[in-house]
């Protein structure tokens, strides 16, 4: 009896971007969730604090639902992450899948053109960077053409970052960038 040939797991879907040309800001998370690409949109998890925390530091005059997340770019606003392979947590992603993502999202950046990319947590910027000492905030050099800004990680997971706290980061770039 022949044994039957190994067939490769199917690629895991991938999160659609949201994303049009001359934005002001795009958020660029880490990698997206499970149940972010079960459902086919960004920060589904009801821990995650993203559209809480900007809607509160006044990018949207409303709270977006994460079904609606399209309605980011009436604000002048667009969603895209760093690594495209879901995982539960963000710290599954190693520094190398970072540095092996760096072309994707220098080429769509450049693409897209916003005016900011905000970079939601130090992990991949630094992988990308190649810097260690990254600072929140405003970041030395530009990333693709756009103003680079690293902010606190939203997730419930990061408890060293209050709602308060992250909402205050987040008002900085908004008061920069609009």
């Amino acid at each position: 009896m022949a044994a039957e040939p190994l067939v490769p797991d199917p690629l895991p879907p991938k999160l659609p971007d949201v994303l049009t040309g001359g934005l002001s800001v795009v958020f660029c998370g880490l990698n997206p969730g499970l149940s972010a690409v079960v459902s086919g949109h960004h920060f589904t998890n009801k821990s995650n604090r993203f559209w809480k925390a900007i809607h509160l530091a006044g990018f949207t005059a409303e709270l977006i639902e994460p079904t609606n997340d399209r309605r980011i770019l009436q604000y002048g606003c667009g969603l895209t992450v760093v690594v495209d392979r879901p995982t539960i947590r963000a710290d599954e992603v190693s520094r190398q899948e970072f540095q092996a993502s760096h072309g994707t999202l220098h080429r769509k950046i450049e693409l897209f053109a916003p005016a900011y990319i905000a970079f939601l947590g130090k992990a991949a910027y630094s992988a990308i960077s190649g810097r260690r000492d990254i600072a929140w905030g405003l970041q030395p050099e530009r990333f693709a053409g756009a103003v680079a800004w690293v902010l606190p990680n939203p997730s419930g997971l990061n408890r060293a970052f209050r709602l308060d706290d992250l909402v205050q980061a987040y008002r900085e770039l908004r008061l920069a960038a609009f």
